[in-house]
């Protein structure tokens, strides 16, 4: 197979790998009143910190009105909580409670066994490819859409 093929190949199953895995997370969320957009918010703010909801749209590559609904869905559950935020007085930070962080832990436990199974069938070597193409491809056309965009 054409390299340039194979790497287009890769790229196009990124859509349905991403749907195979929204589903996946959904049938771990049921029963706790989350959705994948706001587990996606919990994840952000449990590994990083309280960020604003600029920076969890940046993190998020995805528009800030749309990270706001979001975060109003986190808010409204008691994941989320608002905090000053010392470097802009109106765009306050966005910080998990306790209650998000229990959630989080009981979320991801739930899919650990999923994604310890998944890994088990390839090797180190393998995984570390995957993740350096995906993440070249990604840097390289984030750069390119950057360009076009001006």
């Amino acid at each position: 197979m054409q390299k340039a093929r194979a790497l287009y190949d890769f790229l196009w199953l990124s859509r349905p790998l991403m749907q195979q895995i929204e589903t996946a997370v959904e049938a771990r969320l049921r029963g706790t009143g989350l959705t994948v957009r706001m587990r996606a918010v919990l994840e952000i703010l449990d590994r990083d910190g309280a960020l604003s909801v600029p920076e969890l749209a940046r993190r998020l590559e995805i528009q800030r009105q749309y990270v706001q609904v979001m975060v109003n869905e986190t808010h409204a559950a008691g994941y989320t909580e608002k905090q000053d935020n010392p470097r802009h007085k109106s765009s306050p930070l966005i910080g998990i409670t306790a209650a998000g962080n229990t959630l989080m832990s009981q979320v991801q436990s739930r899919e650990t066994a999923l994604v310890d199974a998944l890994a088990s069938r390839f090797s180190d070597a393998d995984i570390a490819a995957s993740l350096a193409l995906a993440r070249e491809c990604h840097a390289m056309l984030r750069a390119e859409n950057r360009k076009e965009a001006h």
